[in-house]
C-alpha cells in the first residue's frame, strides 16, 4: 500500500525515466485531452461504485481517479503544493 505522496513521487521518476512500456509515459504521450479523457471517465466509474458496487469497488475506482488526476498535474507541472494550498 502506497500515499498519495508516495505514488506522485514514483509516478514523477518514472516520467524522469522515460521508460517507454510505462502506462504513465504513454498517457502523457498522448496530452492533456486524453488525460481529460481519463479524469472524466474515471470519475463516473467512481460514482456507479457507489451507487451500485459497494465499498470496495467504490475505493478501487477513486484510486484510479486519483491516479489519473496525479498524471494530469504532472502533465501541467503541478506539484502537490501547488493543490493543497486550495484544500
Amino acid at each position: 500500500m502506497k500515499s498519495f505522496e508516495e505514488l506522485f513521487s514514483e509516478l514523477k521518476v518514472k516520467v524522469a525515466a522515460g521508460d517507454p512500456n510505462s502506462g504513465t509515459v504513454k498517457e502523457l504521450a498522448k496530452g492533456k485531452h486524453f488525460i481529460g479523457k481519463k479524469v472524466l471517465e474515471e470519475a463516473g466509474e467512481v460514482w456507479m461504485a457507489a451507487e451500485y458496487e459497494g465499498k470496495e469497488k467504490t475505493a478501487e475506482e477513486i484510486s484510479q481517479l486519483l491516479y489519473h488526476l496525479q498524471v494530469m498535474m504532472i502533465a501541467n507541472d503541478l506539484e502537490l503544493e501547488d493543490v493543497y494550498k486550495y484544500l
